[in-house]
């Protein structure tokens, strides 16, 4: 089980840094689709210190329509902060891409306007222009996680030198 994870044109390396990682520790994939505002080549994520971006194996497109032409009948929430609908009034399904749009735009209304019904945007106070991109993703990611269970992650947490006691008397 997966939820893909779509950065369409991403302008800062340390967004795509951050948001990398959330994916790897999420199990969920990461694609991008270019033009980025950064560098992505073995030597520039070496010098940024993106050791586990091997890992991450990041999957990039040359553009939107090629990122749909690899992904046919994809289901893809579009994240705004132009949408009536929240994160949490959707029901995500295992291979979900949720897409986030330019640190400086968001994504083209264009792509909005012909996809109303999967645009959905995560809750915050009026009048506020939106949350750092790699936040959103975060939210965004585990909200959809958490609706299907947190699938393939870690059920517990471990202490390193000692370990978890049972509270006296039942709950704590």
């Amino acid at each position: 089980m997966s939820i893909e994870i779509v950065l369409l044109q991403p302008e800062q390396p340390g967004n795509a840094g951050a948001i990398g990682r959330t994916c790897l520790c999420a199990g969920a994939h990461l694609h991008m689709i270019r033009p980025f505002g950064f560098h992505t080549d073995e030597k520039s994520v070496r010098r940024a210190g993106l050791d586990y971006w091997p890992r991450l194996a990041p999957k990039e497109y040359v553009s939107y329509d090629a990122f749909l032409a690899a992904h046919p009948g994809a289901r893809i929430w579009y994240l705004t902060t132009k949408a009536p609908r929240t994160i949490a009034d959707v029901s995500y399904a295992d291979g979900d891409f949720l897409m986030f749009g330019r640190e400086s735009a968001g994504i083209p209304e264009e792509i909005l306007a012909a996809h109303p019904d999967r645009c959905v945007r995560i809750p915050m106070a009026p009048g506020e222009r939106s949350l750092n991109l790699a936040s959103s993703v975060s939210i965004a990611l585990y909200e959809a996680l958490r609706q299907l269970g947190y699938p393939g992650l870690e059920s517990e947490g471990h202490l390193h030198r000692l370990a978890w006691q049972e509270p006296a008397g039942g709950d704590a």
